[in-house]
């Protein structure tokens, strides 16, 4: 649980740190609950939706919803066991308070068109005055809005989308926003609901007993889909906290899973590396249907499987290849990345992007992630069509052909395309898991043709990826740099976890790129990536060192660092992507990819302990 001081304002000029957040969604869209009772961060009524709350970008502009005791008062932030509902308590002198915020997932027609965010305030003992604002400022913040107050509804309208709030609690109309001032005893509740109204969608009061009701069905939920869950292992709590994290990053109508469900969350402060990440990475929804996987999630795999054939086709064929990196949440290829120059940035970490541009790079490791997703859903699932192994066939063809070009790599470099030893290692998984695939069930494919290319890339890797001179693979070809990517080369199973060459590697990876378990992807002054600053140690890759470590017989060390990475999360067992030299969260927030790998080291670790 979080524990810190409130008297009514917030440090730095109004910001909360990344990971004084909870988070809460309705596998649409999700806001974040900073420990204070601010959500200040919500896009309706999709993941990349312009945002209605921004206050995580800018304190002044960017709009929130306030909700809390009046006060000095010490606040606690926990999630209601095995859910995404998030409760904030609030300890004052008189009593305690405490406001329970969840979105409830909608099952029929009209309820899936129903986007709402419900916040119900109960005093649990003595006392407590409670204060609300509801101050919404639409397209991040650029769209100008109109307020129409009538008794306990407040109706938010701006071109393109209206918010309604209704209120057990008196509103009064401060500008083109709501106030609300209350004292609850001991038992007594009030209930805020923000709904997206419009179209179908008509405003709708959200009394006291409804909000009960909508919270034991959202509690039912969750419940019943984590009961799902095989994982029986020593850290279940928080790989349980990891998996309903994943889910809350699906986005239901279509399968897509996001990166992250925010934008330019700094990889540090004051710095330039700032990205939106609210879009399908194909590497890092293919994991995420591993980690799923790994845990009995097969309803979710099938349905980024469906998302991968409607739209991650071969037929895309574009300059940069037959696949984007990223595509929109609902198959959309057209990302253009432009900054928000209204907004300052969090902590005044410029510039807000939204859009990427980096869905035009090449990245050749994609291929080899989908393909292994591909080849695990085939074997742990159901198996696929045929239609979609000729998709699968296209792309190991097309693998073949290409996987020699250099390119930007896994870590979207914008300093030049070059021959990474990673993108050489997924084309090399991508027709290998194709070849596995074809032996198990007799599929047609041009094996020999594959054969040929895969063993050509694993002589490529050993002879033009390895330096002698560092006694180490290294990030690219006839290079001296070293990358924590090449964790993967274990994992992937292309080289035995105990061969010389890979215990050789990883001592320098240990030495060179690792701090207290941290794990730096790589160098940014030895290998220059176009950006300006330095960036934190990245998580994914700090779960990557403890699988290596587990896979190499070295449990101690891998039980140690795993150990240390948890102490790493924030008080409710969320990740960032990175994490920052004195142990503060960094960058978009929370981050799929670190906590898929926490799952898969996780459950590794675990059997290797026995």
């Amino acid at each position: 649980m979080a524990e810190a001081a409130d008297d009514g304002v917030r440090p730095g000029r109004g910001y909360l740190p990344v990971a004084d957040h909870g988070l809460i969604g309705d596998l649409r869209s999700v806001a974040l609950v900073g420990t204070d009772g601010t959500i200040d961060w919500y896009c309706c009524p999709s993941f990349d939706a312009p945002s209605v709350f921004a206050a995580i970008l800018d304190a002044e502009r960017g709009g929130c919803f306030e909700l809390a005791a009046t006060g000095a008062a010490r606040t606690k932030q926990f999630y209601f066991p095995d859910t995404n509902v998030l409760i904030t308590r609030f300890f004052t002198e008189d009593g305690v308070g405490e406001v329970q915020d969840f979105m409830p997932v909608g099952t029929g027609r009209v309820e899936t068109a129903r986007h709402r965010l419900i916040r119900r305030v109960l005093c649990v003992r003595g006392t407590v005055p409670f204060r609300a604002r509801v101050a919404p400022r639409f397209d991040y913040g650029a769209r100008p809005h109109t307020l129409r107050l009538t008794g306990d509804t407040a109706l938010f309208a701006s071109d393109g989308l209206s918010l309604s709030l209704t209120s057990t609690a008196p509103l009064a109309a401060d500008g083109e926003d709501v106030r609300s001032e209350f004292k609850l005893a001991e038992g007594e509740s009030a209930v805020f609901a923000l709904d997206e109204v419009g179209g179908e969608v008509a405003p709708r009061r959200c009394a006291s007993r409804e909000a009960e009701e909508q919270f034991a069905a959202t509690v039912a939920y969750w419940r019943r889909w984590l009961s799902s869950s095989r994982y029986r292992g020593r850290w279940r709590e928080m790989v349980h906290r990891s998996a309903l994290t994943l889910k809350l990053l699906t986005y239901a109508p279509t399968g897509a899973i996001v990166a992250a469900p925010t934008t330019s969350l700094p990889e540090r402060l004051g710095g330039e590396r700032n990205w939106d990440y609210r879009y399908v990475w194909v590497r890092d929804a293919a994991f995420c249907v591993y980690a799923l996987l790994r845990l009995g999630f097969s309803e979710e795999a099938e349905a980024f499987m469906d998302f991968v054939t409607r739209h991650i086709s071969p037929g895309d064929c574009k300059s940069a290849g037959p696949l984007q990196i990223m595509y929109g949440i609902d198959g959309r290829t057209d990302l253009p990345e432009r900054e928000l120059t209204h907004l300052e940035g969090h902590f005044g970490s410029a510039p807000v992007r939204v859009g990427n541009a980096a869905a035009d790079q090449l990245q050749l490791d994609i291929y080899g992630a989908l393909i292994d997703s591909i080849y695990l859903y085939d074997k742990w699932a159901k198996p696929i069509s045929s239609d979609q192994w000729d998709d699968v066939c296209a792309l190991v063809d097309w693998v073949c052909a290409h996987w020699d070009q250099p390119d930007e790599g896994i870590w979207e470099t914008r300093g030049g395309r070059r021959s990474f030893l990673y993108s050489r290692l997924m084309c090399w998984v991508a027709i290998e898991r194709a070849i596995r695939m074809a032996h198990r069930r007799g599929l047609p494919a041009d094996l020999n043709h594959w054969r040929a290319s895969r063993d050509t890339i694993y002589r490529r890797i050993m002879d033009r990826g390895w330096s002698a001179a560092r006694g180490a693979f290294v990030q690219h070809e006839d290079g001296d740099v070293l990358d924590a990517a090449v964790l993967m080369m274990p994992l992937s199973k292309f080289i035995a976890p105990t061969d010389p060459k890979w215990l050789s590697t990883l001592d320098a990876l240990t030495r060179d790129l690792v701090s207290d378990s941290l794990v730096y992807r790589y160098d940014p002054q030895a290998s220059p990536d176009g950006l300006r600053g330095e960036e934190g140690t990245f998580s994914i890759c700090s779960f990557w060192y403890v699988e290596a470590l587990v896979h190499a017989g070295r449990l101690d060390e891998a039980r140690l660092a795993f150990e240390k990475m948890l102490t790493y999360a924030n008080h409710l067992g969320l990740y960032a992507e990175e994490i920052g030299q004195t142990g503060e969260q960094q960058g978009n927030f929370p981050q799929a990819f670190t906590h898929l790998a926490l799952i898969s080291a996780a459950f590794n670790l675990d059997r290797a302990l026995g």
